[in-house]
């Protein structure tokens, strides 16, 4: 199964430097040689909340059993321990995925993290998919959406990760209209958690930086 490493971390302030150092050209690195890893992003917060740094790994879930990836994790290098010790946050989640939509992506990521009253769950699933999501993937530079529950971690049960082309669709009519619906109401007032963070695109393992985002504004979806 393909599911989701999810890690939220920030560095102390004036440890930014070699925190980027260490993330990008040693930390990732290591993981993204493993097999079954299949890609690895950085994102950085543009909603002003801390953690301020997002990474996020699509990989074989069993990966993380495997005694490489113990290895990685209980021998650390000299470097990593020292970085990681001064952390200021560390906020690590492994997710099951349920359901896709859309295609391409953007720079911007929109995350949400939910949990739902017991017996609104039915209800939850069934505005994503019926209401909320065709309103949003109708609007032009909304990109990939995709939903998982939690496996392992201390977090909210459901995560939704967003992927578009800028926060200037917040300001648009046909954002609006999808995020101001008597159902979305509703299932709105059976959540017990309810968190949103905007994150631009840092870098890509492998890959290259995305241009930077625009300021977040617009309510939350």
């Amino acid at each position: 199964m393909v599911g989701l490493l999810f890690v939220l971390s920030q560095p102390r302030d004036g440890d930014e430097a070699e925190f980027h150092d260490w993330y990008d050209n040693e930390h990732g690195p290591a993981r993204m040689a493993l097999p079954g890893v299949h890609s690895g992003h950085r994102y950085r917060a543009i909603d002003g909340v801390r953690p301020g740094w997002l990474a996020w790994y699509d990989l074989d879930l069993g990966v993380l059993d495997t005694d490489a990836y113990r290895e990685l994790r209980e021998r650390r290098s000299a470097r990593e321990s020292a970085v990681m010790g001064r952390l200021a946050a560390l906020d690590r989640r492994v997710y099951e995925p349920l359901d896709e939509h859309g295609s391409g992506g953007g720079p911007v990521l929109v995350v949400r993290s939910m949990s739902v009253r017991p017996g609104g769950e039915a209800d939850f699933h069934a505005w994503y998919a019926g209401e909320h999501l065709p309103a949003l993937h109708a609007i032009p530079g909304w990109g990939r959406t995709r939903r998982y529950v939690l496996r392992t971690g201390e977090a909210p049960h459901f995560l939704t990760l967003h992927e578009i082309s800028g926060t200037q669709l917040f300001d648009t009519d046909a954002y609006r209209t999808a995020t101001a619906t008597p159902w979305r109401d509703r299932v709105m007032a059976t959540l017990t958690t309810n968190e949103r963070r905007l994150f631009t695109h840092h870098l890509t393992f492998g890959g290259t930086p995305c241009q930077p985002a625009s300021k977040p504004s617009g309510p939350a979806n």
